[in-house]
């Protein structure tokens, strides 16, 4: 190796960490904080389930919910898995 290799080596190096660190800053889960175990929350509607009418106003059944969108999947995801 000559003189001007080594510090062109060493700039690539920390460049490549610096993409990779920052690449994989943005990680993670959407959504709030998770209740420690054994916290329950009274009157919370999400333990609660939702009633759900016999009839629409037009008097037919309520259509049922739409599907959920497919999952995309990285191939880092199991690192939050």
């Amino acid at each position: 190796m000559n003189a001007l290799s080594q510090p062109r080596l060493t700039r690539i190096a920390v460049i490549g960490t610096l993409v990779a660190a920052l690449g994989l800053a943005g990680c993670g889960r959407k959504g709030g904080l998770d209740l420690p175990p054994g916290a329950v929350v009274e009157g919370d509607p999400a333990v609660q389930p939702a009633a759900v009418p016999a009839l629409g106003p037009d008097g037919r059944p309520p259509m049922p919910p739409p599907p959920p969108p497919p999952r995309r999947t990285t191939p880092i995801d199991f690192l939050i898995d």
